[in-house]
């Protein structure tokens, strides 16, 4: 008991600077993982749902690699759960590499230390996020592993182990595009409402868990609530990586309406219609994203890996940027 006690006593005297949070709590990921999977048509990946207990299970897994101990992991990792848009609206188009993107921020925090250094001091990588980036490279990691499926069955060969590595992308794309479903991921307001404030929203850290656990395990989220609000196969076609952005612009744009209901009765009242119909729309939107890239990911990988002429690490490629030794996708 008292070990239990000195370790609230700790907890509690945390600084209460703003910090990317853990996710949509563990129910909702799995949940969103496993509605994704049921909803993959007969001519996507179906593999995949031999594989469904695995995926919703380790939906989370992502999450344990940003522990204080493991340092390099957290650093590298903690990015990769938010997209917080108000830190670089200076920078459009959105660069088509994380190198980039790192690079812009760190341009921006150089020109304008001086004259805002407290605005400077969130100009990085850290306090803007990585989101879309990780989405893409666990995206297309799985088109690799998808060919790999492919030319197993083209030579009657085992797929298996294959298919587990599908799983284990599938387990970070799902938990990625998860926690951009979840608005307060898409915001610096992630953890309490930060600057002006003239609505009186809650600065209360704790929003962020009573809204996506607390609340979601209230209500018993199952996949088959989101069952009949995913809909059908998007089919997408176009470029991903702007689907990406356009599916975290969405989710971020009811970023306000989250603080509007909090107002209500702090998310304690599970019978609020309003706030269980948002959790509802959320993790669906975050179920059929994920159902849509993991069917266009499986439709990609029936075309064949061809090389690219200049490729991106080629110095006579057009778009080949110096500072960061590669052409962008």
């Amino acid at each position: 008991m008292r070990s239990f006690l000195l370790a609230t006593i700790a907890a509690l005297s945390l600084p209460l600077a703003p910090a990317f949070a853990l996710a949509w709590g563990g129910t909702a990921h799995a949940v969103i993982d496993r509605a994704a999977i049921r909803a993959i048509p007969d001519d996507g990946p179906v593999f995949l749902r031999r594989y469904a207990d695995y995926i919703a299970t380790s939906a989370s897994l992502p999450d344990s690699w940003r522990g204080d101990a493991e340092n390099f992991s957290k650093i590298e990792e903690d990015p990769n759960h938010g997209w917080f848009r108000e830190q670089f609206t200076f920078l459009k188009p959105i660069p088509r590499s994380r190198y980039e993107f790192v690079l812009a921020l760190f341009k921006q925090h150089e020109k304008i230390k001086v004259r805002d250094p407290a605005t400077a001091a969130r100009t990085n990588v850290r306090w803007t996020g990585t989101l879309p980036y990780a989405a893409m490279e666990a995206y297309q990691r799985l088109i690799v592993c998808m060919r790999q499926i492919r030319r197993a069955q083209s030579e009657g060969a085992d797929a298996s182990v294959p298919e587990q590595h599908c799983a284990f992308q599938a387990i970070r794309l799902g938990h990625y595009i998860g926690d951009g479903a979840q608005p307060l991921h898409d915001s610096v307001n992630s953890d309490g409402w930060r600057g002006a404030n003239p609505n009186g929203y809650t600065t209360d850290r704790s929003i962020h868990g009573r809204f996506e656990s607390a609340f979601v395990d209230g209500i018993g989220l199952t996949a088959d609530d989101l069952a009949p609000r995913i809909g059908a196969p998007a089919r997408r076609s176009g470029d991903m990586f702007d689907a990406v952005l356009a599916f975290l612009d969405s989710a971020g744009d009811k970023m306000e309406t989250v603080y509007k209901l909090e107002k209500r009765a702090r998310f304690a009242d599970f019978g609020d219609k309003d706030v269980r119909e948002l959790i509802y729309t959320q993790t669906a939107a975050g179920a059929a994203m994920l159902r849509d890239m993991l069917c266009r990911a499986w439709a990609e990988s029936a075309v064949p890996s061809a090389r690219v002429a200049p490729g991106p690490l080629d110095f006579s490629n057009p778009r080949f940027n110096p500072e960061t030794g590669s052409a962008p996708g």
